[in-house]
Order: C-alpha cells, then structure tokens, then sequence
C-alpha cells in the first residue's frame, strides 16, 4: 500500500495578482484552494507538496542485509565477519554500519522519499528533540545524538507503549515561488467561474470549441483534449506543470528491493 494519499492542507495563497471581485465571499475562496490544491498536486504526479501526517513503525536496517554472504546475526552475536572491498576480513556490528564515506558507525533508518518534513520521533512513548537527528536524501533518518534507533521494537503494542519506535513525518517535494504562484492562478480561476465572473473569457465547466455570431468565427482549444493531457489550459499553471511535470507522470516513480524492509503503517483501526 503506497504511503502518501494526497494533501490534508491547502497550499499557500497570494491574491497579489488575482483581481478578485468584490464581496467575494472567504468560505468561497478557502473551499477553491482546497480543489486547487488537489488538482494541481495530481497533476504534477502526486510528488509536489506536503502529504498529510503519516507515523510510521521503522525497521532497522543491518549492516550486511545487502550482502552476498548470507549470515544469520542472530546466532552469529552482535558482531559479523565479513569481506571489505580491499580484501580484508572484518568485524560487522548489527547496531550501525561503517562506509567508505562514514569514518564511524552511523545510525540511520530508512523513510519513504521524499521526505518533506519529520514532525515527531518517538521511541519507548518519549518524544525525542529534533536536534537529535537529521533527514539525508534519500529519506534516511540518522540520529545524530550519540544513541542509535532500536534493533527491534513491540510491533503489536501501540505507539506510545514500551518498547515501541514510531516516526511522524509528511512526504513531498516543497513548494517554491513557481508553485505558489501557479496555484494562486489556479484558485482565482476557479473562484471567479465560481462568483459568476469569467475565468481566461470562457468558464471552466463550458466545453466550447466554436462560435459564430455576425460573421465572427471563433474557435476555442477543445478542453477535453487539454485535460486528456493532464494541463488546465491557463497559461501560467500549465507553464509550471510543464517544468515540473514534463512527461505527465501520474504517481511518483519508485524502486522496491527486497534487502529494504519498507516502514510498517498501520491503516486499521
């Protein structure tokens, strides 16, 4: 089951350049930027954004998970010979990895990515200060105080109980000014079709492609074929979705390898 579900907040709004009518109503410009919001985050592949709030049950990662020679740890104690890339035999702790790039061992767990924001770490009910770890790319959360993540945890205990390890965090790329400005676009779009004004002269719900009046021919985009290609048809939005989403991807792109065991969600009850 994929992680992200879509966004539980709006994105911020400028009204700046937006020339709304007056006396328009604040229910109507909050409930349009909800829409926005999630039009504009699928449209962009569902990677753009804050998601909302997910806690999830980490599981460590051991040093030689990846390794071609198969040890079992648990009957080979806390430390694991193996072959380094220079041909030497050493000594491997199941508690935290040694790397070409790490002079020590570095306490880390891996997230789904892209990570944009850790709201809280838990680990035995006990909320841990957010100095006391840090977010690499790709989604890896190291501890930077000294400890070190537990080796195992209650996975039938609730978060908050004893020997429990649980991370809240959100997913998604963050918003730049681009972002901003294309759904502040967007939301006066849709608030102006909404107030009875005119959004880019042709309300968004009219599926007009041709019209002749005294001699006049007018002919419109066809806005079932701008919408096949997952654009809106107004300039400044389809100009961001264009530089963020050139290929029109629907969901983000991921890799599964079974020497990462993926974080555990609980999604019932």
């Amino acid at each position: 089951m994929p992680l992200r579900i879509g966004p539980c907040e709006p994105w911020p709004f400028d009204p700046v350049c937006c020339n709304l009518p007056d006396g328009v109503d604040e229910d109507v410009i909050d409930r349009q930027r909800v829409v926005a919001t999630f039009i504009l985050w699928a449209l962009s592949g569902r990677r753009v954004g804050p998601s909302c709030p997910y806690t999830v049950r980490p599981c460590r990662r051991a040093c030689l998970d990846a390794s071609p020679l198969t040890v079992n740890w648990q009957t080979a104690g806390p430390w694991i010979p193996y072959l380094g890339r220079d041909g030497a035999w050493r000594n491997a702790s199941v508690c935290g990895c040694k790397s070409d790039c790490s002079c020590g061992e570095l306490c880390e767990v891996r997230l789904e990515a892209p990570v944009h924001d850790v709201l809280a770490v838990e680990i035995d009910g006990v909320t841990l200060p957010q100095n006391a770890y840090r977010v690499d790319s790709a989604g890896l959360l190291v501890r930077t105080d000294g400890g070190c993540w537990p080796d195992c945890q209650d996975m039938a205990a609730p978060c908050g109980a004893p020997n429990t390890f649980c991370v809240t965090y959100r997913i998604g790329l963050p918003l730049d000014e681009a972002a901003i400005t294309a759904f502040s676009t967007m939301v006066c779009h849709l608030v102006k079709d909404c107030s009875g004004g005119c959004g880019c002269n042709v309300a968004s719900n009219k599926n007009l492609s041709r019209l002749s009046r005294q001699g006049v021919d007018l002919e419109f985009a066809d806005p079932t074929l701008i919408y096949s290609e997952m654009r809106t048809g107004i300039p400044a939005v389809d100009l961001w979705l264009n530089a963020v989403n050139p290929y029109r991807q629907t969901s983000p792109s991921r890799v599964f390898s079974p020497d990462f065991k993926r974080p555990r969600l609980q999604i019932w009850p």
